[in-house]
């Protein structure tokens, strides 16, 4: 894809819809005036009163103890330098959706049109009653060192620079593994760092912290190594000045050292370099998006190294992200009044602590490894292990309570590290980490209606972000129209017309014409049927020339699975399919099943129903919580549907034991873990709320998914079709480019484990 239209994919992403990536979603109900009048006057009043009275009550009462303020002045926005405040804003909402998926934590962001530090200092101390937690972000050096120190002494709530500290504290836990494997001792390594921005520094103290001697360090910046006879440099680099008289370049530096940290830019060291390090060096490249070495080229030349980038495509990236929201997190959780270095320090040895523990299997599942284990290619956790949040922000929270800057303890940490997980948890995570899983093994996904700048631009985004290879059914002509049309890069696409004949449309219709001929179907017809794309990209996946089928834009959806069945058929052991919908809603993923096949199932079928639906949330690394739905619970109603569903779950808990399921149940009680504890203690689902729905006809299930999709604001992924022998999935009419980028998301992971269980 070319550089113009990876732009406008930016420029789109930020502004379609709603513009910019947050809003501010009301906490409280505002649906009657009564509502209104406690949210505003008279109401408001009172909590007004008791703040004033107490001024510790503004946590109680309002989102200060949540809220934490993203704060720029653009003077240093990723590597694009001095572009102002107002171009800043994107990082910054980007900054604050990142503290809100990982943590949970709200995010006003404030870009200050100001490069005075005195200026700077004076408007965020004054808004030191709104937030919880001050954020630096993207403040040149040394401005930011002032900013920083200033802020820190004077406001009486946690202020930290990510971009200092960050990446500080995570490159100090890898420090820490690396040197642990490399049979290193701190105090004895000799280290060189290139770069000496506020990163650099930041890392630098915090090395010491960890036990590196300063005499053992050297600094370059961007005019060479840094020593007392320099001149252009300010207090903050000075102290890092060497004495070493047997240093003049970076080649000189490298020469024995132990530890190479970079911070600085691209392709700057060479093979020969990492070659007169000493024996087992250590290398943090974390330039971005260019190491300073790359990583293949690093490993090439010496294989007894330890290598760490920024990249997300490389083992052992050093991301801010494993770090600021949890830091934040347990400093808000005990209000306190500021983020020092035990506690910095304190998420270092919980990060590097993480990467030796046994990797939970939702991890390995995430990033597709059989085994990760603590080594050489992961010396840190990955960004989606969910220990993350209860380990670092548990830390962090008790160095707080120790080192006397907590305003309120903790005494149940248990009860603490449950309410973390729960904060966040694998719900919002879970597309993320089926996106990850499908990258980890793309397959060949064949697109119909490819005709469609909607199938293109999915195509595009699938074959971008090495999600599947596409291929392309339809019109050649018109394919190509709207791939030059949009300046689409997908010439290397395989694009096929069944209308033009085909390569293999003679070979598949001989083959659906042997399988069909006494199901009255005739030569004649099935070399006419395999004109149409799904015919033929059923054909395609069962020949196995393809891994998957996704079509149903422009068609409906009986007119999409019926190819699929006659050619495909069902998987060994399934009687019957079944579509299932995962909605993804703000406190995480429910299934929905049936909601496209099955009209008016039968007991036995809702059996059936039931079965695929489960074992497919499995699939998804989640267990599966079961509710057979009734407007009946537990036999307070009579009739066709809760004696139907009642017969269901017996059938069920007696065949298949270990499933958790229950019913017959209402939806809210399904739901609503409270309410089905206090009025039902008995039900199977153990006081935990479900998170698979089984309606009892296509009706209602079709009806409540696409209520909760337009009411309730959830996305729906699907329909997800089960039960076929190899990948078809069918999408809704009109769908959106996300939505068709969802599916073949889930199609490659269908197809991947499908080919595993074979």
């Amino acid at each position: 894809m070319d550089k113009a239209n990876r732009k406008q994919d930016a420029l789109n992403y930020h502004a379609n819809g709603r513009p910019g990536k947050i809003q501010v979603v009301p906490t409280k109900p505002t649906n009657s005036q009564r509502d209104l009048t406690m949210a505003y006057s008279p109401g408001v009043a009172e909590p007004c009163l008791r703040i004033a009275e107490n001024v510790d009550d503004v946590y109680k009462y309002t989102a200060k103890g949540n809220l934490v303020a993203v704060i720029s002045n653009g003077t240093a926005v990723l590597g694009l330098g001095n572009i102002g405040p107002e171009a800043s804003k994107p990082v910054m909402e980007g900054k604050g959706l990142l503290f809100k998926i990982y943590a949970d934590i709200d995010v006003f962001d404030l870009e200050l049109n100001t490069k005075s530090v005195d200026e700077f200092v004076m408007i965020v101390k004054a808004l030191e009653p709104t937030f919880g937690g001050i954020n630096l972000e993207d403040i040149s050096a040394p401005t930011c060192f002032e900013i920083e120190r200033r802020l820190k002494a004077e406001m009486n709530i946690p202020v930290m620079h990510d971009d200092q500290h960050g990446t500080a504290i995570i490159s100090g836990a890898a420090l820490l593994n690396a040197c642990e494997l490399q049979s290193k001792k701190l105090d004895k390594i000799k280290m060189v760092i290139n770069g000496a921005g506020a990163a650099a520094v930041s890392c630098s103290k915090i090395y010491l912290s960890l036990g590196v001697k300063k005499e053992n360090l050297v600094m370059f910046d961007i005019n060479g190594l840094i020593t007392p006879s320099r001149t252009d440099l300010d207090d903050t680099r000075m102290f890092f000045a060497t004495e070493r008289k047997d240093i003049k370049t970076l080649a000189d530096a490298m020469k024995g050292a132990d530890v190479f940290i970079g911070l600085s830019a691209g392709n700057v060291v060479t093979p020969d370099m990492l070659k007169a390090m000493a024996k087992n060096p250590i290398v943090f490249a974390m330039a971005n998006p260019v190491p300073e070495i790359a990583y293949d080229l690093a490993i090439k030349a010496r294989k007894d190294i330890i290598i760490a980038t920024g990249r997300s495509d490389f083992p052992n990236q050093v991301n801010n992200v494993l770090g600021f929201p949890y830091i934040f997190r347990g400093a808000l959780d005990v209000r306190a009044s500021a983020i020092n270095e035990e506690m910095k320090l304190a998420a270092v040895h919980a990060i590097a602590g993480i990467a030796k523990k046994p990797v939970p299997e939702a991890v390995n599942l995430a990033y597709d490894a059989k085994n990760l284990k603590f080594g050489r290619e992961y010396i840190i956790p990955k960004p989606m292990d969910q220990r993350l949040i209860t380990e670092v922000s548990s830390a962090v929270a008790k160095a707080a309570i120790a080192s006397g800057v907590a305003r309120i303890a903790i005494t149940d940490w248990d009860a603490y590290a449950e309410e973390l997980h729960t904060r966040v948890g694998v719900d919002d995570k879970l597309l993320r980490n089926i996106t990850n899983i499908a990258k980890s093994n793309p397959k060949r996904v064949v697109l119909a209606d490819a005709d469609n700048y909607k199938i293109l631009r999915a195509a595009q985004i699938v074959k971008d972000e090495c999600i599947a290879t596409p291929i392309l059914l339809g019109d050649v002509k018109r394919i190509k129209q709207i791939i030059k049309e949009h300046d689409m890069d997908l010439d290397d696409v395989e694009i096929i017309d069944p209308h033009l004949g085909a390569e293999n449309c003679e070979k598949y219709a001989q083959y659906y014409f042997k399988k069909r001929q006494r199901r009255g179907i005739t030569l004649f017809e099935a070399r006419k049927l395999m004109t149409d794309s799904n015919y033929y990209g059923s054909c395609m996946v069962e020949f196995g020339e393809a891994d998957a089928l996704i079509s149903g834009l422009s068609k409906n959806y009986a007119t999409t699975v019926k190819p699929a069945l006659q050619i495909i058929g069902t998987e060994k052991g399934v009687t019957r399919v079944a579509g299932m919908y995962m909605m993804i809603t703000p406190k995480g993923p429910v299934f929905f099943g049936d909601t496209t096949v099955n009209v008016n199932p039968t007991v036995e079928e809702l059996v059936d129903i039931t079965v695929l639906i489960e074992r497919s949330v499995k699939r998804f690394n989640i267990q599966p919580r079961v509710a057979i739905l009734s407007y009946s619970n537990f036999g307070s109603n009579e009739g066709p549907v809760p004696e139907g569903t009642r017969e269901t779950v017996r059938v069920l808990h007696e065949r298949y034991p270990d499933m958790i399921v229950d019913g017959d149940m209402q939806a809210n009680f399904a739901l609503n873990a409270e309410l089905l504890a206090d009025n039902f203690p008995f039900s199977t689902l153990k006081g935990k709320a479900a998170n698979t729905l089984i309606f009892p006809n296509l009706e209602s299930g079709n009806i409540a998914y696409k209520l909760l999709q337009e009411i309730g604001g959830a996305e729906a992924v699907g329909p997800i079709l089960l039960g076929l022998n190899k990948p078809v999935h069918v999408l809704q009419l009109d769908s959106s480019v996300r939505e068709i980028v969802n599916m073949v998301t889930i199609a490659v992971v269908d197809a991947q484990a499908k080919a595993h269980n074979k």
